[in-house]
């Protein structure tokens, strides 16, 4: 065993163990060319994650062994005071359960990112993290210059929340092992990921697996045809319009 009494002896070490580690990574799609890649990780249970992506990003949440349950804040990137509204994401588009089309929302009625693909619907966005959740995306904000008031409500991906008749809350579980959640960035944000447990399901969290592309063409695309969500998608690219011509000048 090396030594670690020097400082050269410790760095032999680090680099010795360095060298036989084994870092596991995400499954990348096979059709998006890995030049349009931007960001691929995979988040251990327990574990979090934190990113700026471009607007016109595609964003996979995959959960590779069906356990998975990734509690997601989005702020804009250029304006982090504006973020994910959970509220008006459930009030705006008359609908509490997350599928495709739905739009996640800022406090501003500006489309965030909008979900373009789903094989889980099994979601939630009424109950929120658990202490710890909340707990690591501070720590997540935290390396993005942002401080624990800045952690607002979040959505989780993979664990189902339904609204029983008394209005009661149960959990509905998971999907199947690889199944997947696709959202479109509409607005560059700070995206902000804790893969934990549920409040209502409290089963231990599995690998959560996040990659990002470059999309852009995808944001001419008509994702849902509601009129709520065509005024807030008018709302957001008058708001990109002025901020780049205000760039610009």
């Amino acid at each position: 065993m090396t030594s670690t009494a020097s400082a050269l002896g410790a760095r032999a070490h680090a680099r010795s163990q360095a060298a036989t580690a084994t870092i596991a990574g995400p499954e990348l799609p096979d059709d998006v060319a890995a030049a349009r890649i931007t960001f691929a990780q995979r988040i251990p249970a327990g574990g979090y994650a934190n990113v700026v992506l471009g607007r016109g990003t595609r964003l996979r949440l995959r959960d590779p062994a069906g356990a998975a349950c990734a509690h997601v804040l989005l702020l804009r990137a250029d304006a982090p005071w504006e973020r994910l509204n959970v509220a008006d994401t459930v009030k705006v588009p008359w609908q509490a359960y997350l599928s495709i089309g739905h739009p996640l929302l800022s406090d501003q009625g500006r489309v965030l990112a909008t979900i373009v693909a789903d094989t889980s619907d099994q979601h939630d966005a009424l109950c929120g993290p658990t202490p710890a959740g909340r707990a690591l995306l501070r720590l997540a904000g935290a390396k993005q210059g942002l401080e624990p008031r800045d952690i607002g409500p979040t959505v989780s991906f993979f664990r189902g929340v339904r609204v029983e008749s008394d209005g009661a809350l149960s959990a509905t579980g998971s999907a199947a092992a690889g199944s997947s959640v696709d959202l479109l960035i509409h607005l560059p944000v700070i995206l902000l990921v804790a893969d934990t447990t549920h409040p209502l399901d409290d089963r231990p969290a599995s690998d959560l697996d996040i990659v990002a592309w470059a999309a852009p063409d995808e944001l001419a695309g008509q994702h849902n045809a509601d009129p709520e969500y065509l005024r807030a998608v008018e709302n957001t690219e008058q708001a990109w319009t002025a901020a780049t011509l205000e760039v610009g000048a």
